[in-house]
């Protein structure tokens, strides 16, 4: 577990870097003189370049070594949150978010496909489950200092930190990460039929309605709060969001390895995901301790999501892991951008930011009625083919 440790590195300055812009956007769109919905598409763009980043270089670069595309990956990154950090307009800091967020994707999708390449099977689920920790690390620690950085310094600073983390974490990564195994070479059609694959398929809606609504609504945290419980101050409900992430991170893993019930996990934590969503307005307004519950409650389930997830996908498709975790991983992010630049359009054509919460619930609900959909029919196919079986014996 020690060599999974080293991958955390780079996850937890990911963690830091996906979600940091979501509590600075006020000074940054005050600093370049723009509004905070079109501030908010540097999210879309940050995240919409790691979702489609992922499952392009985990597919045209099947069977080269993990360990330098994992090291290029975080050093394309870090070149990306500098070039946020010296970027004059927002035309030039929509490019930067672009590539930080390339260079985030492909790390992600390695770095969790590394982990569980360098652990035995029965220890998987907590190996993913650290990796995850440290992005959801990054949220808890790092964000609230981002934003009170932002606040006292401006938001650069905060940039100039990621970037420092980033080389970092690449330079640990460069000396002491061992060789990983490779992914055996995949064919284009196998990659390609990845997509509609009835396995994978509904893991990967499942993931990417989630996270529209979980991380899209992330993005408008602060104005959501302010407009629902007039919160001026939003670090400490951040640290409120990234610690419940963060338990959620830890206690995910040993679930799924002690009882190997990936889906009925799924499907527990988008049960508290949508009540969470849906009732953070209404806590916020009546008193502030409440809307902190379910701020923790909904980043422990949405953090803890993503470790069932890439577990069933590695179980249902173990020979093309690679890929359908870039999948699951692109899905996550795509879900981000679109549920971020949803969210942006919705408050720029006059929806109250305290009514976005009760949208994101909908949409999780959604991927509820879906991840139980897909169960009842895998379970009525498992009962046609055993009754098969008995036909032909």
């Amino acid at each position: 577990m020690r060599k999974v440790g080293l991958l955390t590195l780079g996850a937890f300055t990911l963690g830091l870097d996906a979600y940091v812009m979501a509590g600075v956007l006020p000074v940054l769109a005050d600093d370049i003189g723009t509004r905070v919905s079109l501030a908010g598409q540097l999210v879309t763009v940050f995240t919409l370049a790691y979702a489609l980043s992922a499952p392009l270089v985990a597919g045209l670069l099947s069977g080269v070594r993990p360990r330098a595309l994992i090291l290029a990956a975080l050093a394309v990154f870090t070149l990306g949150n500098g070039a946020t950090a010296l970027a004059p307009s927002l035309g030039t800091l929509l490019l930067a978010r672009g590539v930080a967020g390339a260079g985030a994707g492909v790390y992600s999708a390695l770095s969790t496909a590394a982990a569980a390449a360098l652990v035995p099977p029965e220890r998987r689920g907590r190996a993913l489950a650290l990796v995850m920790g440290g992005m959801s690390a990054g949220t808890v620690l790092g964000v609230p200092i981002g934003v009170l950085l932002a606040e006292h310094t401006g938001w650069r600073a905060t940039m100039w930190l990621l970037t420092g983390l980033g080389a970092g974490a690449l330079a640990g990564l460069a000396a002491l990460l061992p060789p990983v195994p490779p992914e055996p070479v995949v064919p284009v059609r196998a990659r390609l039929a990845a997509l509609t694959d009835r396995a994978v398929a509904p893991v990967v809606a499942v993931s990417f309605l989630a996270a529209v609504a979980s991380l899209g609504l992330y993005t408008y945290l602060a104005p959501v709060l302010a407009a629902a419980g007039g919160v001026g101050e939003v670090a400490p409900y951040l640290w409120a969001w990234g610690a419940g992430g963060v338990l959620g991170s830890v206690l995910a893993g040993p679930l799924v390895d002690r009882t190997g019930r990936a889906r009925m996990l799924t499907g527990g934590v988008l049960a508290v995901i949508v009540p969470a969503l849906a009732l953070l307005p209404v806590l916020a307004a009546a008193a502030l301790p409440g809307a902190v519950i379910a701020l923790v409650a909904w980043g422990a389930a949405g953090w803890a999501l993503q470790v069932p997830q890439q577990h069933r996908l590695l179980a249902l498709r173990a020979e093309r892991g690679t890929i359908a975790l870039a999948l699951n991983n692109s899905a996550l992010y795509l879900g981000s951008a679109v549920g971020s630049a949803l969210g942006g359009l919705a408050l720029g054509a006059g929806l109250a930011p305290y009514a976005l919460p009760w949208v994101a619930a909908g949409v999780a609900a959604a991927g509820l009625a879906l991840h139980l959909a897909a169960g009842r029919r895998s379970r009525v196919a498992a009962r046609v083919s055993t009754l098969g079986c008995y036909e032909h014996s």
